[in-house]
């Protein structure tokens, strides 16, 4: 028992230091109850910010060290008193203290300029036809269970169904706290192997769907779209919506000229929304191409786009003549391949994050 508690025991010490951050927050209250210091509310929004964060670390560190010495206590009890009621009780403090410094850990990893924005995520079937239009549906299915579990909410923002099943592309867009942050990890290229349900010989096939994922650009991030560098074509919507999104001219597509990027929304009922919604994504995907030029790690990786093929995968889901799903990145591997196409993919994304920051 001794040696499980050990481990999940790492706040005597490390980076944080409660006491600074505390005096730091004092350090504002004060600043902020001076004579005066509201007469321009626009200059306190930094501040406020900053307080904020301060206020929420130090709830968090000091709920841990609450969680530690009630550890503490039951640790002591059980030295005396081995009964089942005392170890049972030290076994379910240790599960909550434990459960607290995974979110906080996981929490530290999410600390990127963009993770906790909101993710717009887009689904593109690899080569393929019919076979890869159907894990595309797949892989938004997993997504929108995921989202739904994690309590994020999910808008669609574009959506182009499959000629006989599945979906040609979707484009999402995820809001929720770390929507971004959590999401990334999903970006690349995913392979699907199994026994074809649209293959009458019942032959096994391989299918490709690339995932893109990029952070929506926050209010403070300016990105200057110009009029003149974009070309924009109205045209009737083709996915789900109702009569009127299906028989309007309302849906937008957008091309911007100078990088030959393509965007488009049909999922709102007027052109306007529309239109703003193909806005957003299109200054994410800018957004975005500017951070890949900025970091070298993030350029270098991502300098020649992998096609959607064989090889380039992030991740293949094997449902015959074995069950896995196996993370090519760090070598995760999960049996139970049901609860992860059911959304159940916590593990895959936080393993991820450490391989990341190891």
């Amino acid at each position: 028992m001794q040696t499980r508690f050990c481990s999940v025991f790492p706040l005597s010490g490390g980076g944080f230091d409660l006491e600074s951050q505390k005096q730091r927050l004092e350090e504002i209250e004060h600043e902020l109850s001076r004579p005066g210091a509201w007469d321009s509310p626009e200059k306190l929004t930094p501040v406020l910010k900053e307080k904020s964060s301060l206020e929420e670390n130090v709830s968090k560190y000091e709920n841990l060290y609450s969680l530690q010495e009630e550890v503490r206590e039951w640790l002591g009890f059980a030295e005396n008193d081995q009964s089942q009621d005392v170890l049972q009780a030290l076994e379910d403090s240790l599960g909550t203290l434990g459960r607290h410094l995974e979110k906080v850990e996981l929490e530290a990893l999410l600390s990127g300029k963009d993770d906790s924005n909101p993710a717009i995520v887009s689904i593109h079937p690899g080569a393929g036809g019919t076979e890869a239009q159907d894990w595309v549906e797949m892989l938004l299915r997993m997504y929108t269970r995921w989202a739904e579990n994690s309590g994020f909410k999910l808008d669609y923002l574009d959506y182009l169904p499959g000629d006989e099943a599945g979906v040609k592309s979707v484009t999402l867009q995820v809001t929720g706290e770390y929507a971004y942050g959590l999401l990334k990890s999903e970006r690349g290229i995913h392979r699907l192997i199994r026994i074809s349900p649209f293959d009458s010989s019942g032959r096994r096939h391989t299918s490709f769907a690339s995932v893109d994922v990029y952070p929506q650009v926050s209010d403070d991030i300016n990105i200057e779209v110009k009029d003149e560098d974009m070309r924009v074509d109205v045209f009737k919507a083709s996915g789900p919506g109702g009569q009127h999104v299906n028989k309007t001219s309302s849906a937008i597509r957008i091309t911007h000229l100078p990088t030959g990027i393509v965007v488009q929304c049909q999922s709102e009922r007027s052109q306007r929304r529309n239109r703003e919604a193909a806005l957003k994504i299109l200054k994410a995907k800018l957004y975005d191409q500017e951070m890949k030029k900025l970091e070298d790690e993030r350029q270098e990786k991502y300098a020649a786009k992998d096609s959607i093929a064989w090889g380039s995968q992030i991740r293949t889901y094997t449902l015959h003549s074995y069950r896995l799903v196996k993370d090519h990145r760090n070598n995760t591997e999960i049996s139970d391949v049901d609860s992860v196409l059911n959304g159940n993919i916590d593990q895959l994304i936080r393993n991820y994050l450490l391989y990341r920051h190891g």
